[in-house]
């Protein structure tokens, strides 16, 4: 198979770049951004589907929420970046929104954390497996934030918040998926990131799920089949426990925080959008991390983001 046609099927080869544009029905870019000491979360998703694009703006506290559906959108084939209409243009330097005087974003990213070079991404080897339903790469594990926000007409600074950005794509969104971030623990350096859904394989239903874990300078990359992750995920939370090679457990416990917000998610191939995603922009997540007998970490957050997509 050419290389052309077997990334338009979703998948890369090792050292394949998989933040890049794959040419598949949809493209998805996610951006979020919390702000610590002032409780704040704002999140901005871009996508391209064929030529045609969804940009979304929505924030916490307050549950504001805006959607604009765009008659065109550019993903960018060589690096993380998406460009939908006058709406949204971003990619791992910064991202910015303009969905109306009242929901506007312009936040710049510095001392951005990237994703490693590795042989694999964060579904390690799943990622050269053609045609799955759904794939997904964190590409900003962490960044400085300047920059404002105007959300319901308030103005807010952004300064001092950290980001995260990271990339889903597939022929479509799955008809079910759990997924999940977290970054304000309390020490810089500390982050988890977590995907999955259900997966048919050899007529059996697993809960396919990768987790990522960052320590300061180590970065944790569990995905099947060299770690297994068992998930209860739905409206009363997310448990998760992973094992990983060399003794490695990382076990993840989210909580709502109150009402999410409902997020519409595109449907590729009739340039309309559905409100399945429910995402929590506050929730809380508790992150324990062993090797062995030694704990690594043990922290919560109280600002994670949590979703359930039905």
């Amino acid at each position: 198979m050419l290389p052309r046609a077997y990334r338009a099927t979703g998948a890369d080869l090792p050292f394949g770049r998989p933040e890049r544009a794959h040419g598949v029905p949809f493209e998805g870019y996610y951006w979020r951004i919390v702000h610590p000491e002032r409780g704040l979360v704002v999140v901005a998703i871009g996508a391209d589907c064929d030529g045609w694009g969804m940009a979304t703006l929505a924030a916490h506290p307050g549950g504001f929420v805006r959607t604009s559906v765009e008659s065109s959108a550019v993903a960018d084939p060589y690096a993380y970046g998406v460009t939908v209409g006058r709406a949204l243009r971003g990619d791992a330097l910064g991202v910015h929104v303009d969905l109306g005087p009242d929901a506007r974003l312009d936040a710049a990213l510095d001392d951005v954390v990237r994703w490693p070079r590795r042989s694999l991404g964060a579904l390690g080897a799943a990622h050269a497996v053609p045609g799955l339903p759904q794939y997904w790469q964190p590409v900003v594990l962490g960044a400085r934030v300047r920059g404002r926000a105007t959300i319901g007409g308030e103005e807010l600074a952004l300064d001092g918040a950290v980001a995260y950005a990271e990339k889903n794509w597939a022929r479509a969104f799955p008809d079910h998926w759990w997924w999940g971030h977290a970054a304000a623990f309390g020490e810089p350096g500390v982050m988890t990131a977590f995907a999955g859904g259900p997966l048919r394989l050899a007529g059996t239903t697993v809960a396919a799920t990768a987790v990522v874990v960052r320590l300061g300078d180590e970065l944790l990359a569990l995905a099947p089949p060299l770690a297994r992750t068992r998930v209860a995920a739905g409206a009363a939370g997310w448990r998760l426990r992973t094992r990983g090679a060399r003794g490695l457990r990382v076990e993840l416990e989210g909580e709502p925080g109150g009402a999410p917000h409902v997020l519409d998610v595109p449907v590729p191939g009739e340039r309309r959008t559905l409100p399945r995603s429910h995402q929590h922009l506050a929730g809380r997540l508790a992150l324990t991390v062993h090797r062995g007998g030694r704990l690594l970490f043990r922290g919560e957050s109280a600002l994670a983001g949590l979703e359930h997509g039905l």
